[in-house]
This record gives structure tokens, C-alpha cells and sequence, in this order.
């Protein structure tokens, strides 16, 4: 074959090589891959697997030094979000992704939301009856997040502006990777000193993030250890919109961090503003009642005057009084003193009629101030 003056001629490591600095400088050093997890297996600690997408398939690995901290575990058939970056092996022209970070992706998450919550949902764990009331007035609580943390810093402000006599226990706890067994057993130290520190109530919380970022709370084993825990469990993760398993246990679900606080303590202005109106409404009572005791107090003296021996033999007094003005009104005398008369016959018998006298018959003309002997002359009737 004749050479061409016009083509580049290499050896194979001249041409691998050059593959290699062409991929190099015209790949970028880092990238974001969507695909799924395929033959996942170990060898001698590094882990090989295939990132297939139903039309291409490409080998990856992850290499032992990088493999515990993952922020998750790959599974045959999950979902995943790779962090990596191109590997060329120029010896042998091989190709293939270097796994720098995974995570599950979003429809791999809401698979296994899915999974875990028709698991637990049989078993009662997530019936409303079961749900316990929070404590009105928390001497101390547990706050389980991250530390430090913006949502943490959030919390806190929140709790000392509301109710600061609450004592607050800061649990820090890894919320980012494979973390879940961290996490269940801070939970567990929690439960097992709350006795001792007399905490009320737990909160479980986490800032923002991606629904990804909350699969570790979609956990069926932390689920059941919260359900099984001894005091009320409020949740407060990632936003408004995200539901995890963990929220549907809880004894009480907060749309944000900050959010459970609120839910927990009571607020100390409108606590202030309630006392503020009871104390009005006692101090209303009491005067009342005393205007009660007063006027019954003054019937009891009126009573009490009106049963006086002096007051009684006035009431007498004026009782026999009245009785002899009537007893004089109606007397006899009276009628004298107007000019009338009362005339007796000589036995002493008043004369009630001209018919009872006869002429000649001896009279007393009884008068107001005196009496007159006189004989009767002549009667006539009519």
C-alpha cells in the first residue's frame, strides 16, 4: 500500500493517546448524568456497574476510596443522578464514567415512597386516631437537624422570640448521604435519656433541599422507630410541598423548620394578651361579686336594725298608737264631742227608738261634757 503524504500516520499508543488529550480538552472535567443502574457488582472493593438509558449503555465505577461516602447506595434498577467525570485507559482504548457522587433520581425516590408507604400503611402507622396531642406548655425538647445550619439558626431565633423559658436540646445529625443509621440512632440516645433531661416532645428537621435530598427520610426502619417512640414527634422537612414517610408518621406534620416550632411552643405576646384578658374578666368577676356580697351584706343590716329591741318596741309604739287613734275614732266620746248625745233609759239602757218610751218615763242625756236627768213628755214616731 502506497503511503499518503496527506494523512497523519500513528502507532496504537500514538493514537490512543491523542483519543485521550481529544477527550480531554474538548470533554468537560465534570458532568451530570441521568441514567439507570445495571449489574451493579463488587470487585476487589470497587464497585462496577452499567448506566444504561433503554438506548445506550455505558460501564461505570466507583472506586473503593469514593464508595462509603456516597450519598446513596445503588441498587439493580435505581433511578440515579451520577456526578462524574470521563476515564480513558489509553493502553487498552477503554472507556468509562468515574462515579465522583449518585443519588437517586426523582422518579427512583417517589418509587420508593411509594414502596414504603404501602408497606406501613396496612399496619396502621399512618391513621390519624394515632396521632398524639402535643404538650401546650414544653419544659424541654429535643431538636434533631443539622448543626450548624441556617434552619437550625432559624429555629432557635423562633423558639427564643415565642416561648424561651423552653429548654431546647440540640441533636446534630448528618442529613445529607447514607445517613439513615446515624440517624435512627441519635434518635434512639434521645428517647433513652428523656427521662433524665425531661424532654416533652422531638422535633426532626431539615432545611431546604431537593426531594432527592429527603429520600433518607423515606426510610421504612426510622419511620417505625419514630412511630414507636415514646413522645410526639414533630417533623419539619425540607418545604411546603414535601412529603416524606417520616411526615406521615409524625405525630404532627410542619410545612417548614421553622414551622414546627411555631406548632410546638405558644407565642408569649399572645399568651400575654390572653392573660392580659382573663385577669380583666377576673377583676370583672370580683367586683361584681363584691357589689353581690355588699347589697346582700346591707339587706342583712336593714334586717338586722329592723330586729333591734329598739326598733321593735318602736314598731310597737307605733302599733299601739295606731290602734288607739282608731279605737278613739271609733269611740263614743267622739261622736259626743260633735254634738251628738246618748240618751238612757232610768234602767241605764241606751234608748234605740221612741217606741221603747213611754211619757213620763225617766231620761240621762249623756253629752260630751257632762249628763242631764230629764222626763219624757210625749213621743212621736216618724
Amino acid at each position: 500500500m502506497n503511503s499518503d503524504p496527506g494523512l497523519p500516520r500513528y502507532s496504537v499508543a500514538e493514537l490512543n493517546q491523542a483519543i485521550g488529550s481529544l477527550l480531554e480538552r474538548g470533554f468537560a472535567p465534570r458532568f451530570l448524568l441521568e441514567a439507570t443502574v445495571s449489574r451493579p457488582q463488587l470487585k476487589k472493593g470497587h464497585l462496577w456497574l452499567t448506566l444504561v438509558d433503554g438506548q445506550a449503555a455505558i460501564q461505570a465505577v466507583v472506586w473503593a476510596s469514593q464508595l462509603s461516602r456516597l450519598s446513596h447506595q445503588p441498587q439493580e434498577g435505581d433511578g440515579v443522578v451520577v456526578v462524574g467525570k470521563l476515564n480513558f485507559w489509553a493502553a487498552r482504548a477503554s472507556l468509562c464514567v468515574q462515579v465522583l457522587d449518585l443519588r437517586p433520581s426523582i422518579s427512583a425516590v417517589l418509587r420508593r415512597f411509594e414502596q414504603v408507604r404501602q408497606t406501613l400503611e396496612p399496619e396502621g402507622l399512618f391513621d390519624p386516631n394515632r396521632r398524639r396531642p402535643l404538650p401546650v406548655l414544653p419544659a424541654a425538647i429535643a431538636l434533631l437537624t443539622s448543626s450548624p445550619s441556617s434552619a437550625l439558626a432559624d429555629m432557635l431565633r423562633t423558639a427564643g422570640e415565642r416561648w424561651p423559658i423552653t429548654r431546647i436540646h440540640v441533636v446534630p445529625i448528618p442529613v445529607q448521604g447514607a445517613v439513615e443509621g446515624q440517624i435512627r440512632l441519635r434518635l434512639a440516645h434521645v428517647i433513652a435519656a428523656a427521662p433524665e433531661l425531661g424532654l416533652e416532645a422531638i422535633v426532626l428537621a431539615r432545611g431546604g433541599g431537593s426531594r432527592e435530598d429527603l429520600a433518607v427520610f423515606d426510610s421504612e426502619a426510622l419511620a417505625r422507630d419514630l412511630a414507636a417512640s415514646p413522645l410526639p414527634v414533630i417533623t419539619g422537612l425540607g418545604h411546603e410541598d414535601d412529603t416524606t414517610i417520616a411526615d406521615l408518621v409524625a405525630d404532627y406534620r410542619a410545612a417548614t423548620p421553622t414551622g414546627a416550632i411555631v406548632a410546638l411552643l405558644p407565642d408569649r405576646a399572645s399568651m400575654a394578651q390572653e392573660l392580659n384578658h382573663r385577669r380583666l374578666r377576673l377583676r370583672q368577676m370580683v367586683q361584681h361579686r363584691l357589689q353581690q356580697e355588699c347589697t346582700r351584706l346591707e339587706a342583712s343590716r336593714q334586717r338586722l336594725e329592723q330586729l333591734h329591741p329598739s326598733q321593735l318596741l318602736a314598731a310597737w309604739r307605733r302599733q299601739l298608737s295606731q290602734r288607739v287613734d282608731l279605737l278613739q275614732a271609733l269611740s263614743p266620746q267622739r261622736l259626743l264631742q260633735r254634738g251628738f248625745a246618748l240618751v238612757r233609759q232610768s234602767d241605764g239602757r241606751l234608748l234605740r227608738s221612741v217606741r221603747d218610751l213611754r211619757p213620763g218615763d225617766d231620761l240621762q242625756i249623756e253629752l260630751a261634757d257632762g249628763r242631764i236627768e230629764a222626763v219624757s213628755q210625749a213621743t212621736h214616731p216618724g
